[in-house]
């Protein structure tokens, strides 16, 4: 049997998108395509995964009632083995990289072409955020002069990145966050019963990040940071040695690391008020918390925040990750001295 004859399964829309895929498919049953849509959203939601479908959706030459691509056409096989003419994915060669002034100028020069199918031209660009200053202006030109039939997704965690001159060309497509009951459901479902709930927090709600946590430890990688901290702050570890630890490792991202301490500063806080009505954001650890609010000083550990937060703003730039790591260290070890 050819490859052209095959279908493939097309893969499932989360529980949480379904409001979002009725949207989207609208713009497909009413034959009103937006040229360009902004998709916006915590991480681990699935913004990329609903795109896609999206987009595959407006290159198959059947699609099916429900919006969602026949999986078996033309069309949608090449789309599937990722060598569809009018489909372009544009993103960084690096995670954490910029997309650079050269993607775009390519671009520019494919969408010069006519599209090679009688459907639409697809282009994803993931995150779109990471655009620079250069690339984004030049791609700007794109969307003040569209070509024909030709549709841009955009996605990204953090819109306020963005130039608004390129914002206010899209249609800003808002994804919120799940309901949490329907989150860890889905969570039990994929293998991921225990810790579902905390991992969930550990990821701000989104259940595909939730699950990349579980698939990585990361319940065990925060235990052992939470253990290392824990041990500066009482003198009873090298806190250069652990510095050099946490800089070296690879499973959990320095930005994720920062992320976790300010959370443990914020719980301090809390615990030092007494308010029942406020709820930590890590109840496993608050035997701990709670014996260092009870010492702390207030004023030192809000200064101390601050530089957290600092720290972890200076992880996208050119600062030395070991020396920002061992200072933040030297400043809590001196925090729990006094």
């Amino acid at each position: 049997m050819s490859a052209v004859n095959q279908r493939f399964e097309i893969p499932a829309i989360f529980p949480w998108q379904q409001a979002i895929w009725r949207h989207l498919t609208a713009y497909i049953q009413q034959q009103r395509i937006p040229q360009a849509l902004l998709l916006v959203g915590a991480a681990g939601l699935g913004k990329r995964h609903l795109a896609e479908l999206y987009a595959g959706a407006l290159l198959c030459q059947a699609p099916q009632a429900a919006g969602v691509a026949c999986g078996s056409c033309v069309a949608c096989q090449l789309y599937h083995a990722q060598t569809h003419a009018d489909y372009m994915l544009i993103e960084p060669d690096e995670e954490g990289k910029v997309i650079g002034i050269e993607k775009i100028r390519q671009l520019t020069v494919k969408l010069a072409l006519k599209p090679q199918f009688a459907g639409f031209r697809l282009v994803i660009i993931q995150p779109a955020d990471s655009l620079n200053s250069a690339s984004a202006n030049a791609f700007l030109k794109c969307l003040e002069e569209p070509t024909e039939r030709t549709c841009f997704i955009l996605i990204t965690d953090q819109a306020a990145k963005l130039p608004a001159t390129i914002r206010s060309r899209c249609q800003k497509i808002s994804f919120a966050a799940a309901d949490r009951q329907v989150a860890v459901e889905w969570l039990a479902e994929q293998g991921v019963a225990e810790h579902g709930e905390q991992l969930l927090n550990l990821a701000q709600g989104g259940p595909l990040l939730a699950k990349t946590y579980a698939e990585h430890g990361f319940m065990q990688q925060r235990q052992a940071y939470f253990q290392d901290w824990l041990d500066i702050a009482a003198g009873s570890t090298n806190l250069l040695l652990v510095a050099e630890k946490w800089q070296k490792q690879e499973i959990v991202s320095l930005t994720i690391l920062l992320t976790w301490l300010s959370s443990w500063i914020v719980d301090i806080v809390k615990l030092r008020y007494q308010s029942a009505a406020l709820e930590i954001n890590n109840p496993d650890f608050k035997k701990a918390l709670q014996a260092l609010a009870e010492r702390l000083e207030l004023t030192r550990l809000y200064h101390y925040y601050d530089k957290v937060l600092r720290s972890r703003s200076q992880l996208a730039t050119q600062a030395n990750k070991l020396l920002l790591l061992e200072t933040l260290l030297i400043d809590w070890s001196h925090l729990n001295s006094i």
